[in-house]
C-alpha cells in the first residue's frame, strides 16, 4: 500500500469513555489502521467522556473509511465527524483581493476615486506607458488555462482547473510577492483564446499559460508572444524547461561530466520535452535523443507536426531508429516527462557509470526512484517524497519578478538560462551532493537570486538579442 499523504490529511472529531489511557488508545487504534497520526487535540470533556480531535494523514479515500471502521470497532467510541484538512484549506479559495492603501475619509476616498481619479486616467489616456507605473499591472500576472491538461488528471475543464491556478497565484504572492489572478477559460477553440487574452492584457504586466494541451499550447503561445507587449510564458514548457536545466547544471557537477559530452535520452516530446530539449540544445548539448511513443524521433520518421520536425533537424544526429528502452543503452543522462513505470531497472542499469536519472512523470514516476538508485549516482523526480524533486516554483515566482522590475515586453532565451543558472547556484559548493542538486521549494534565497538573475540578463542584453526558440504547429 501506498504511504499516507499530507494530500489526504483528515481531522476525526471522536468522542471516548474517560479514561486514563483513552487519548493512546485511540492515537494506537489510528495508527494501527495505517494512519499517520500528526495531532491529538482533547477539545471537551465531561464527567464520562473526552471529545478527541485526531489528526492523521491516510492514503486514499477507502483508507479514511477503514481508519474510522477501526475506531468505531472499539467500545464506547463514536466517529462524530470527518473533517478532510485538504478541502478545508480550500473553503472559499485560496487568494483574495486587498486594497493598498487607507479608505479612511472623504479627502482619502477623493483622491483614490473620484474625483481625482479622473486626473490619472487621463494621464494613461495621454501615455499609456504609465498603465505599468500608476496601477496594478506593474506587478499582477494572469494565469491563464483552459483546463485541457490539469496536474495528472487530463482535460477536467476550467472550472475543476480553478483550485489549481489559485495555488498557482498563491505561490506567486508567497515566493516572490506577484499578485497574480486565475483566469479559466471557457473554451478550447485557440483563435478564442488568442483574442481573450489580448483584449485582457490591459490589465497585466504578464501572462503565464498553465495546464493548455497540446499542440494547441504551441500556437497559443508563439501568437501570444508575437501579438502582445507583455511577457508571455508556459510555465509547462519553459518552467519545466528552467528547473530541469539547473538540476542538471549540479547533477553534472556531482558526476564531472560535461554537457556538451554527454548522451542524454529525452522521453516525451509534449510541451515540457519540446522546451527542455531546445534549452539543453541552446546549451551545448549535442548527442540528445527524443522519444514519442513510436521511439526515437529521428529525420527519416514522417513527422506530423512542426514540433516534432524541429526536434528531428535539431537533434539525434546518429539518425538513430530504435526504441526508448534500446536508447537507454550507454545514455549519460536521463530525461522523463512522459508516462508511468515505463522503464524498469535494468533500463537504467544498462545507463553509462555515473548516471543521473530525471523521472519526472507525476504522480508516477517512468521508472521506480529507488531501484534507478541503485544503479545511477544521481535521482530526481517531480515528487516531494524524495530526494531532488524538479519543481517548477523554484522557477516562475522569481522569473516574473525579474520581469516585472525589469518592465519587461518579452522573454528570451538568455532570461530562461540565467534563470536556471541561478537556482543551481542557490545550492552552494559545500552543500552539492548526488541527493541535494536543488535546492529546496522553501528556501528564500531562490526566487530573489532568478529575480536579479532575470532582471540583470535584461540590462546587460544587445539591443535585439535572439527570442525564445517557439514553434508554431
Amino acid at each position: 500500500m501506498a504511504a499516507p499523504s499530507p494530500g489526504h490529511s483528515l481531522i476525526l472529531r471522536v468522542q471516548i469513555p474517560a479514561s486514563i489511557d483513552a487519548t493512546s488508545t485511540i492515537a494506537s487504534s489510528v495508527a494501527v489502521a495505517g494512519a499517520a497520526v500528526t495531532a491529538l487535540d482533547i477539545v471537551e470533556s465531561a464527567s464520562d467522556h473526552l471529545i478527541v480531535d485526531v489528526s492523521c494523514n491516510v492514503v486514499d479515500d477507502d483508507h479514511r473509511d477503514r481508519v474510522v471502521a477501526a475506531l468505531e470497532e472499539q467500545d464506547g467510541v463514536t466517529v462524530r465527524k470527518v473533517s478532510d484538512r485538504t478541502f478545508l484549506i480550500h473553503l472559499g479559495g485560496k487568494i483574495e483581493v486587498t486594497p493598498r492603501v487607507s479608505l479612511r475619509n472623504r479627502d482619502d476616498l477623493s483622491r483614490a476615486y473620484t474625483p481625482g481619479v479622473a486626473r490619472v486616467c487621463m494621464a494613461i489616456h495621454e501615455n499609456p506607458a504609465d498603465a505599468r507605473r500608476l496601477t496594478i499591472k506593474r506587478n499582477t500576472v494572469a494565469v491563464v488555462t483552459d483546463g485541457t491538461a490539469v496536474l495528472g488528471l487530463g482535460d477536467i475543464g476550467p472550472a475543476a482547473a480553478l483550485p489549481v491556478m489559485e495555488g498557482k497565484a498563491a505561490l506567486f504572492k508567497s515566493f516572490a510577492d506577484v499578485d497574480a489572478w486565475p483566469v479559466c477559460l471557457d473554451t478550447t477553440d485557440t483563435e478564442e483564446i488568442i483574442r481573450i487574452v489580448k483584449a485582457i492584457a490591459p490589465v497585466y504586466g504578464g501572462i503565464n499559460l498553465e495546464d493548455i494541451a497540446a499542440p494547441r499550447c504551441f500556437e497559443i503561445l508563439a501568437r501570444l508572444q508575437d501579438e502582445l507587449d507583455i511577457p508571455v510564458f508556459h510555465d509547462d514548457q519553459h518552467g519545466t524547461a528552467i528547473v530541469a536545466l539547473a538540476a542538471l547544471y549540479n547533477a553534472l557537477r556531482v558526476v564531472d561530466k560535461k554537457i556538451e559530452d554527454t548522451r542524454i535520452v529525452v522521453s516525451g516530446v509534449g510541451a515540457a520535452g519540446h522546451a527542455i530539449i531546445q534549452l539543453l540544445h541552446h546549451e551545448g548539448a549535442g548527442r540528445i535523443i527524443a522519444c514519442d511513443r513510436q521511439g526515437a524521433v529521428h529525420r527519416g520518421r514522417d513527422l506530423s507536426d512542426d514540433h516534432r520536425r524541429w526536434i528531428a533537424e535539431n537533434t539525434n544526429s546518429d539518425d538513430f531508429t530504435g526504441t526508448l528502452k534500446e536508447a537507454m543503452v550507454g545514455a549519460d543522462v536521463f530525461i522523463g516527462v512522459s508516462g508511468p513505470n515505463i522503464l524498469d531497472e535494468e533500463d537504467v542499469a544498462a545507463m553509462a557509470e555515473d548516471s543521473i536519472v530525471f523521472a519526472m512523470a507525476n504522480p508516477t514516476p517512468e521508472v521506480d526512484p529507488l531501484a534507478a538508485a541503485r544503479h545511477a549516482a544521481v535521482v530526481a523526480t517531480g515528487r516531494s517524497d524524495f530526494p531532488n524533486q524538479i519543481n517548477n516554483v523554484l522557477a516562475f515566482p522569481g522569473l516574473f519578478r525579474g520581469l516585472l522590475d525589469a518592465d519587461a515586453a518579452e522573454i528570451r532565451t538568455e532570461m530562461l538560462v540565467a534563470a536556471a543558472r541561478a537556482i543551481a547556484d542557490c545550492v552552494r559548493a559545500g552543500e552539492l551532493n548526488a541527493s541535494y542538486i536543488v535546492p529546496s521549494v522553501f528556501d528564500s534565497t531562490v526566487a530573489p537570486a532568478v529575480a536579479d538573475a532575470v532582471h540583470s540578463s535584461i540590462a546587460s542584453a544587445p539591443s535585439a538579442p535572439a527570442a525564445v526558440e517557439t514553434v508554431a504547429v
